[in-house]
Order: C-alpha cells, then sequence, then structure tokens
C-alpha cells in the first residue's frame, strides 16, 4: 500500500476520513432529531466541575504570577528608596555611620544568602512564592491538558458509538425486507437456472446478507467496547481531581502567608533599626536646637531672622548721678528697678515721677548697650542709650528666648500709646 507520509499510509488516511465525515454526518441528524443521542447527566455534571475547575486554576495562577511581578516591582522600588536616604544623609548628620553599617549589613545579608543559592530578603521572598506556591500550581495545572483531550476522544467515540448502533439497528429493521427480496430473486432465478445451480444461487445471497449484518454488529461492539473503557476511567478519575482542588489551594495560599510571615518579620527587624536611626536622628536635632536656645540666652538671640553681629561685650556704665535719688543707697542705685507699684514714684526714674503715669504691662527699664537695626515689622530698633520700657507678653508662648517686648520711654512720654512697641534682642541692652 503507497504511504502518503511518514507512518501515515493512504488506506489509514481514507479510513480517518470515512471517520470524520461519519460523526460530521450522525451528528447533524442528532441536531435534527433524526437520530437519538446517548446522554449521560452524571457524567455531564462530571466534565462542568471540570471545566470549572480548569478555569479557577488557571485564574489562580496567573493571579500568582502578577503577585509575584508586584513583589519585583515592590523590591525594585525599595531598593530604590533605600538608595536616595543614602545619597540625601548628610556626612554630619547624627546616625551617618550607623547608616553605612545597615547597609554593610543588607550587603552582608545578600552574601549569606547567596551561599544558600538565595539573595537578598525581597529575592528570597520572591523565589520561595514561586517554588512553594506558583511551581505547586503550575504541576497542578498539567494534568488538564491530557484530561480535557481525553474527554474530546470520548466524545469522539460516542458519537462514533452512536452512529455504529444506528446502523446496525437500521440493518436489524430491514433484514426481513432484505429477506424477502432474495427470495423474490431466488425463485426468478429458480425459473431460469438449471436445478443444480438454484441451491448455489440462494445460498450466496443469504452469505451477502449475513456478511453485511455480521460487520455492522462487529462495528458496534468494538466502538462500544472503546467508549466504555474511556468512559469507565473518566467516571473514576475526574471526582478525584476534583476533590484535589481543595489540598492544593490550602497548600498554596498557607505555603504563601507563610513566606509572609516570615518575610515580614524579617524585614520588620531591619526597618526598626532604621526607624531607631531617624528616631535619634530627630532627637538629636531638638537637643542641638534646645543647646542653642539655652547658648543664646547669654550670649546671641535665637530669632527666625538674619544673623546679628553682636558687638565684643563693654563694661556696664555706671549710673549718672545726676539721674539718681539721694535717697537710695549706692547698691540700690545699681540694681535693677523693679516696679510692684506703678504710683510709688520712689522706685521710678526723675521722668516717671514727673507724670506718674506707665504703660500697660510695665515691667522694667532697660538701657541699650548696642545699636540693633530691626529686620522685621515686630521689631524694635535701638541706638545706644536708648531707654525701653520692658512690657510683658499677652501670650507668653510667643515669646521666643533671648527676646523682649518693649516701648521707647521717649516715645511714651510724648505719644502715650503703645502702637511703636516691639521686639529686641535682651543682650543688646542692660537693665538700669
Amino acid at each position: 500500500m503507497a504511504e502518503t507520509g511518514k507512518g501515515v499510509t493512504a488506506g489509514k488516511l481514507a479510513l480517518n476520513v470515512q471517520k470524520r465525515l461519519s460523526r460530521a454526518q450522525e451528528k447533524v441528524l442528532q441536531k435534527l432529531g433524526k437520530a437519538d443521542e446517548t446522554r449521560d447527566t452524571a457524567f455531564e455534571e462530571l466534565v462542568s466541575n471540570f471545566n470549572k475547575q480548569m478555569a479557577e486554576g488557571t485564574k489562580l495562577q496567573k493571579d500568582l504570577k502578577a503577585y509575584l511581578a508586584a513583589v519585583k516591582a515592590m523590591h525594585d522600588a525599595s531598593r530604590r528608596l533605600q538608595d536616595c536616604l543614602a545619597d540625601m544623609y548628610e556626612p554630619d548628620w547624627f546616625g551617618k555611620g550607623e547608616m553605612d553599617t545597615l547597609a554593610e549589613e543588607l550587603i552582608e545579608k545578600e552574601l549569606d544568602y547567596n551561599l544558600e543559592d538565595t539573595d537578598t530578603l525581597w529575592l528570597d521572598y520572591h523565589q520561595n512564592i514561586t517554588d512553594k506556591s506558583l511551581l505547586c500550581m503550575d504541576t497542578y495545572l498539567l494534568q488538564f491538558p491530557e484530561i480535557k483531550a481525553r474527554l474530546a476522544k470520548r466524545e469522539r467515540k460516542l458519537v462514533d458509538f452512536d452512529s455504529a448502533r444506528h446502523h446496525f439497528s437500521s440493518l436489524q429493521k430491514g433484514k426481513k425486507k432484505d429477506e424477502a427480496k432474495i427470495a423474490k430473486q431466488a425463485a426468478l432465478l429458480e425459473m431460469a437456472a438449471p436445478s443444480w445451480a438454484q441451491g448455489l444461487i440462494s445460498a450466496h445471497q443469504v452469505a451477502q446478507t449475513n456478511l453485511s449484518y455480521n460487520q455492522a454488529e462487529e462495528d458496534l461492539g468494538r466502538a462500544q467496547k472503546i467508549f466504555e473503557e474511556l468512559n469507565v476511567e473518566l467516571q473514576d478519575e475526574l471526582p478525584a481531581l476534583w476533590d484535589s482542588r481543595v489540598g492544593v489551594y490550602v497548600g498554596t495560599f498557607q505555603s504563601l502567608a507563610g513566606q509572609q510571615e516570615k518575610f515580614h518579620r524579617e524585614m520588620s527587624s531591619l526597618s526598626q533599626n532604621l526607624n531607631d536611626i531617624m528616631t535619634k536622628l530627630e532627637e538629636q536635632r531638638q537637643l542641638n536646637e534646645e543647646t542653642n536656645h539655652s547658648e543664646s540666652a547669654g550670649s546671641a538671640p535665637k530669632k527666625p531672622a538674619p544673623p546679628l553681629s553682636r558687638p565684643p561685650p563693654r563694661p556696664t556704665p555706671s549710673p549718672d548721678p545726676k539721674q539718681q535719688n539721694t535717697s537710695l543707697s549706692e547698691d540700690e542705685a545699681v540694681e535693677p528697678a523693679t516696679l510692684t507699684n506703678p504710683d510709688d514714684t520712689t522706685q521710678s526714674s526723675a521722668t516717671d515721677s514727673s507724670n506718674g503715669e506707665l504703660p500697660p504691662g510695665f515691667l522694667y527699664k532697660v538701657k541699650a548697650v548696642h545699636e540693633y537695626t530691626s529686620t522685621d515689622n515686630d521689631e524694635l530698633e535701638l541706638n545706644i542709650g536708648d531707654i525701653v520700657l520692658v512690657l510683658a507678653f499677652e501670650n507668653p508662648d510667643e515669646q521666643d528666648d533671648g527676646w523682649l517686648l518693649g516701648l521707647k520711654e521717649s516715645h511714651w512720654m510724648q505719644k502715650k500709646d503703645i502702637s511703636a512697641k516691639g521686639v529686641f534682642p535682651e543682650n543688646f541692652t542692660q537693665k538700669v
């Protein structure tokens, strides 16, 4: 027999074509209702479960791959954040050495993990999910294509079985008609043929009818056997496969949850180290501010303004004897005057005693010993020798360290209003 290709003969190809034609013809007859179709409701339910199970498993596999892609993207973003922090962390900031050490620890962990055929915590996390969750799903889904192919083969063999069954049934129904036809033809032949040939002709016709009938019966038996073997195997495998989905899902998500817990536990330790460094940096910043505030109380003022160029300290000038009250002792004359009662003229200066009025909130007087040029609208400009009436802040929280609120005495004497009050550096003045 001639060959048309490797392992395929012309006879086999013709047989396959004939099978396809027979199946197509049978399906058309079934759809038209001219041929009954073998139905198995229980098996159809198994097939429905199989299709649902395969769709769910494929979706879970797809979502796991998307999750792993997100882990990789998060790893890249985390690395960029760490690089950014390392680049912007200034050398004089607290914890610079600890930051470098933390980075070295991450590198050392990477080397240690490489010895175990893994990488950093992120890569280790990614690899474990791949090995223990995604590969499990991949193995689980590998069995579906083979079973799906066998289900398709079962469907074809069922059509072959139905076709053979219908063909055999039609032969059974037409058997009597064929026998009557043969008998009539035999009678005609008997009249024309010699008597010795009549028996041979009758026997030949019966043999031809039986051969066709027997061939159809054999084809039916063979088709039924092939179909039933596939059907029985699948009836055993499909329920077992359906039940296996629970264990696969449990194992997949338990492994995923375990890897997440381990990863976040180890990452939280590194994150806590970073948080401690940031906390110490903030504590140092606050300590530096407190130190600067304390130093500014005896040196430079601390206010959000351009830095002041404070002249070298000079000796406090002796009070003018002409401005002193002769009733005060020498010790009292050099002590800062603190007025507890604005009406007490014995504790005020000569200018005060001349009018007996002081601005609201008056505390004491100071004299400017250095010039100060205001840099803001709320500041008071000072010239050496200016007498300033120190006033109390309405809200003590508004007072900055090293700064006082006051009003020039000359302005108060002329205008009797406090609209020109302002803040000024305390160390540019001395009490009088």
